[in-house]
This record gives C-alpha cells, structure tokens and sequence, in this order.
C-alpha cells in the first residue's frame, strides 16, 4: 500500500490555516485515500441540480449527507438522508438537507451536500481512534450501529497497532462469533478488516493532531470492508512529552536508590512518634549494614549515629535521602540533596499534590531536574528492599526475603501487602510506595526489577497511571521475562469522557486499562486478595506446557465449581480421551465418575488420591492438575497433603513438574493441610474453588502472553 503523507499533510494544514477543529466528510475522503482505508464514491454538490447529476452519474441508490465544519454529528442535524433513489428524490434531498442545516445551525457554514454511493449488505462495525490522557492514541474496534452504543462492545490497542494486534481486536469483542458468520451468514474478510485497522492506527499515530476518528459504520463482508462514514477531530496545540531518562539512565539511578551502600535521613529524630525517629529505628533495628547518617540541625548524635546539619557536610557519597520533614521544608532540603549529586530522594511528608498544593510539588520536581535527582512519591511510606535488610520508612520493619517485589500508590494498601506477606509466609523482594508520583512512576520499578536477580514476579497497585504509553511499553518487554500483576482501583469511577466522536465517548477509563493491560501482557488482578495471591502463587507453579487441565476431585460439587472456575479463568479442560479415561477408572470405584473431573467420591482411602494424582501427572497429555479434596475420616487433611506431596516429588526426580493447585474442603483442619501444601510449592486453599484456579489461570494468562506455551 503506497502512502501519501504530503497529500495529508496539505488537508492538516488547510484545516489548520482555517482555524477549524475537524475536518468536512469530503476531507476526510482524501484523507482515507492517502492512507489506502476504502470508502464509497462520492461527490460535493452545491446545488440540487448538481446532486442529482451526481447521484445519476454513479448510480442510485445513494445517500446525501450535509458537508459543514461546524455539524460534526450530521444525523442529530437531519443532515443525513438514504435511499435515494431518482434524480428528483435527490434535487428535493438536497433542498431539505440544507434547509435542516441552516435550522440546527443558523451560524454553520454550509458547503454543500455529500452524495454518496449507498452501501447494502455485510456487518456493520466501527473502527476508530482517541488520544487518551495517560495511553495517547489508541485505536478501537467494535460493532456499528446501535450495538456499540447501547453495549459499548468495544476494544482498545495502542497505536500503532500491528496486524496481529488487529486480528486480536477482531476476537476481543463480546460478539466476536457474530463477524465469523452466524445461522447461514457469511464471514467477513478478517484480513481486509485488520487492514483497516492497522491504517488507521498508522495514520493517527503519524499525524498527532488527529486527535479523535471514526469510520462508523464499516460494512463488512466476505469480500472487503468500506468505510460509509468518516469523521476527523483535531487539535493542533503540541503536546509536552513527559520526562523519560533512558533506560540505563533508570537502571543506574534506581539500582542506587533501591540497594543503597548510605543513607540519609532528613528529619532523623530522638523524639518518639516522629517520622524521622521511626525510618531511623528501622533502618538500625532492620539490620541495614550500610552507612546511615542522620540530618538534624540541632542534634550532635541521633541513636549512636554522628548526626549532621546537611547533607552537603556528609563526607561521603550517599546514595538516597529519606526526607522525614514537613513539606514546607522540602524544597530547599532538596537542592541541598541535588548540590550533594545524591540520585534518590524518598518523599514521606504529605501536603503537595493530594492537598491541592500543585505549585508545592511542581518546584520539587523542577529542582529534581536541574540537579538529576529521581523522586520517589511524596505522600509515601517509603520503601523496604529485604536483600539490603533495607526499610526505608515509619511502618512496621519486614524483614522476610523472598523474590516477589511489590508496589503501592497508597499507604493502607502497603501496609495490607506487609500483613498479607508476613501472615501467609510470603518472602518479598521489595515493597514500594509511589503516592503522588511526581516522578517516580510503576514503568521506573519495572525497569528496576527487570535486571534485578532478587526479584521473581513484580505485583502493582495503582490508581492511575501517570504515563501509561510508557508503562505499557516497558511491561511488554519485561512481562516476557517476569510476571507483572496489577490491581487497578477505580473500576467503575470514570466514565466515558467528553468527546466530539463515537469513539472518543465510549473510550471509558477501565476498558482502556483493561485493554491495553493485555495487550502489554500484564496479568489483572480484580481485588487485593488476588494481587497478594498470585504475587504468592506464580512463581510456585511450574510454568504449563500445554493447555490441557484436569480435575481430580472427592466431590462432585467440588468438581462442578471447580469446572465453572476455569471457563471464569480461560483454563481448558481437557477432553479426556477413551484410553485414559479407561486408565482412571481402575482406580476409581464404579459409582464415581471418570472424564473429566474425574470425581473419585468422598469415602476413599488415600490410595485412590495417590493412583489418580499419578496418572495425572504421568500421562504427558496432561498438562496442569487442580484437585478437589474433601474432608474424610478415611483419608484426613494432613494424609492427603502428606501423601500428595510425597507423589509430587516422586515424579519431580523422574524429571516431571506441572502445575498443581488444591481446593481443600471440610473442618479446621484443612488449613493446616493447605498451609502444608504451600511450604511444598503446591498452591493450596481452604474453603475456596475459585482462589486456586484463579491462581492457576494467572500462571496460564502469563505463560501464553511470553509465548511459553
């Protein structure tokens, strides 16, 4: 497809001399041409007998539509007419169109009536773009007409989107079966629509200033897709990019703040109660073998420590201050961290951006810049690296080692994962506030935890992201190396924004989020439970080989909940094949159930647990195993879980590892079984069907999107 990018450029340029904010349908046309995004034929007229030359010239039937900069929404100004079908239709057609404008709009300028070559047959979808404040442009997919509207059945990727992105769009809708062919339809041409859409997501992405689109509707059919309506929204004011330093820029700087050799603590106290009292009780007590030096302008000695008026009096290099003093004096402190070329500042005080106060945060961040200082927060806890016996902050000192490295924008949500951590026995690697982000942002701790040997999985609460391009980006890379989870809070609080096309109106917050989180291979988690959980959970499982799961289970409710937790989590039961089903009724009495679960009923003794769990794991048809244990006198909690492990390891030294995860049901003592379990690295829950399989699916979601399976 040869481009014309001078031909768009000259329309850009002529709206922009204009002063106008969109371009006319017939601009528009150009436009689409220059960029190989097929519409009908059509032609201006001016005058009714124009029209209807026009209309006869290629052929009726034809639709007439109001050509004026200032109707962007022709239908709603009845400037919209189908199914001419004579010349004298059109000549009346254009008299009413007109007639209509001029009422909608006695200021609009009326250029005249677009004739257009009325389109019939096909699926009737919409194809379009919006620039979104935090992702920028974003190319979007769904059905047209009043579906999309009225069921917001939509899609998002990023611009520019590549074909197979495309494609993914095409399945990504809830209707997506409807575009394959339904009760004797036909499908449409997937290639030809893909097309249209990688198009348009190059077109908007080369030329920024367009700011909204929309092709709606596109009719679709097994030959072709042609886009019956366009219309173009810009805005030429430029746009600041937001500051990136490099990413061995990030590297060096992060790697210094996060695992620092010195430390120092501005506000460091005697006082109890004090924020600078607790960081420097929990730096000494946490077992920090680094340099620590207190900031005090008053105080000799802080805690046994030669205290200091400033950190420009330190002798030697520090690596990251800890800023434990009102907001008001931050800011002079900080160009004393900049004069001294220390990296890092960690944040702790509030009262900048949470309190209204913008001109407060924005002069931290301007003298961040002119000296290279990266901030971290401010209105944070701070931050713990266990590998450095590091807690940099005033919460309770942690100090179990471990590979996942956690992040929160809020003090209460990092003070759960702290709690969680250390009451399910879960080793981190780090857990880190992020607050107001003034710097600092969840793409800058992706970086970092990317190259960091201490760090397994990376799990993420935000409320917003500040640059969400450039997270999007960097957790496309690193998610193929490590799992990313994210709580995204704020689900159902932002609606769809102003906008001046289809679009843009239903580009609602969180389909965004959850769109491009996908397409960035970043695993969602829906509530904090199942952030702490798969933040737990991944990194425990073997990573699957294939996609065939089964269910081995002591109840048949078990089973059935179980089955409707992976159609919930994307899992695929396999469909068990005559001989191996043949294999697990040897095991199991007559009365119990093989296929797939495989319900070996309540009364057995742990023999049949053990058999079954073999021949799971044995048969390399099978790729994951979810068990269902029920509580019974014949075999209780801790039998299960002892002989359970016991066949694991067994298989484990003939070189065979799957996936493994146990709901576990009956009396108290299944917790003790189940936190068994977990210490032998089988992911194991008590009183729940859907945690385990969610945990499983997690694992799955990640391993498909690293190409791993």
């Amino acid at each position: 497809m040869a481009i014309n990018k001078t031909e768009v450029r000259r329309i850009l340029d002529q709206v922009k001399a204009a002063g106008r904010t969109s371009l006319t349908a017939p601009e528009g046309k150009l436009v689409c041409d220059a960029y190989g995004i097929a519409v009908p034929k059509e032609g201006v007229a001016t005058s009714a007998a124009e029209a209807a030359r026009i209309a006869t010239s290629m052929g009726f039937p034809v639709v007439l539509k109001i050509v004026s900069p200032e109707i962007l929404h022709k239908t709603e100004a009845g400037g919209v007419l189908v199914g001419i079908k004579n010349a004298g239709e059109a000549e009346k057609g254009f008299a009413t169109i007109m007639a209509n404008a001029a009422k909608y709009n006695a200021k609009a300028t009326l250029l005249g009536v677009q004739v257009q070559q009325m389109l019939a047959g096909g699926q009737e979808v919409i194809i379009g773009a919006v620039t979104d404040p935090a992702f920028g442009k974003l190319v979007a997919f769904g059905l047209g007409g009043i579906l999309v509207e009225v069921l917001k059945d939509i899609t998002f990727r990023l611009a520019p989107a590549s074909r197979d992105d495309a494609l993914s769009m095409l399945d990504g809708i809830a209707a997506a079966e409807i575009l394959k062919g339904v009760r004797g339809a036909d499908p449409v041409d997937r290639d030809a629509l893909a097309a249209m859409i990688a198009n348009v997501s190059q077109l908007v992405s080369e030329f920024p200033e367009i700011v909204e689109m929309d092709l709606n509707p596109v009719f679709a059919t097994k030959s072709g897709a042609i886009a019956a309506d366009v219309r173009i929204v810009v805005d030429f004011a430029p746009v600041t990019p937001r500051y990136r330093p490099s990413q061995e820029t990030i590297v060096r700087q992060m790697n210094r703040i996060m695992k620092p050799d010195a430390v120092a603590v501005i506000g460091a106290s005697t006082e109890e109660g004090k924020i600078g009292n607790s960081v420097m009780k929990n730096l000494i007590n946490g077992g920090y073998q680094g340099a620590i030096y207190p900031i005090n302008p008053t105080a000799g000695e802080i805690m046994g420590k030669k205290a200091y008026k400033s950190v420009k009096d330190v002798p030697g290099e520090i690596d990251v201050a800890v800023f434990a003093i009102p907001a008001k004096f931050c800011a002079q402190a900080l160009v004393e961290v900049g004069e001294k070329k220390i990296p890092g500042a960690v944040l702790i005080p509030s009262g900048f951006a949470e309190t209204g106060n913008m001109a407060g945060q924005e002069e931290l961040v301007a003298i961040a810049r002119k000296y290279d200082v990266r901030l971290m927060g401010p209105n944070i806890y701070g931050f713990y690296y266990t590998w450095k016996n590091l807690c940099a902050t005033f919460c309770t000192a942690y100090d179990v080692k471990g590979h996942a490295a956690l992040s929160s924008q809020s003090g209460g949500i990092g003070m759960a994962i702290i709690g969680f951590s250390r009451s399910a026995k879960m080793g981190v690697s780090a857990i880190v506030g992020l607050g107001n982000k003034s710097d600092i942002d969840e793409d800058d701790l992706l970086t970092f935890f990317e190259q960091d040997d201490n760090t397994q999985i990376i799990a993420q609460h935000c409320e917003d992201l500040k640059d969400g391009r450039s997270f999007a980006e960097v957790a496309k890379r690193v998610s193929k190396k490590k799992p990313i989870v994210m709580l995204k809070a704020g689900r159902t609080t932002l609606g769809a924004r102003a906008a001046s096309s289809h679009t843009g109106a239903l580009a609602g917050n969180d389909k965004i989020y959850e769109d491009v989180l996908k397409q960035s291979g970043v695993i969602r988690a829906r509530s904090l439970r199942d952030l702490l959980e798969f933040a737990r959970g991944i990194p425990v499982l073997p990573t699957p080989r294939g996609e065939n799961v089964i269910i081995i289970t002591g109840a048949g409710g078990s089973g059935v909940l179980l089955s409707d937790a992976c159609v919930d989590n994307k899992l695929s039961l396999m469909t068990m094949p005559p001989d191996l089903d043949a294999a697990f009724r040897k095991f199991i009495p007559p009365f119990g159930a093989a296929g797939n679960p495989v319900d070996i009923t309540g009364g057995e003794p742990p023999k049949t647990y053990q058999n079954t769990i073999r021949l799971g794991l044995e048969d390399p048809r099978i790729h994951a195993l979810i068990l269902g244990y029920w509580h019974t006198i014949v075999t209780p909690p801790m039998v299960f879980a002892k002989l359970l492990v016991e066949v694991v390891e067994e298989m484990k030294a003939k070189g065979i590892e799957k996936p493994i995860v146990a709901s576990l049901a009956g009396d108290v003592q299944v917790e003790e079984a189940a936190e068994y379990l977990y210490q032998h690295g089988i992911p194991a829950y008590a009183y729940s069907t859907e945690i385990p399989v969610a945990v499983l699916g997690a694992k799955y979601q990640w391993a498909r999107g690293a190409g791993l399976i």
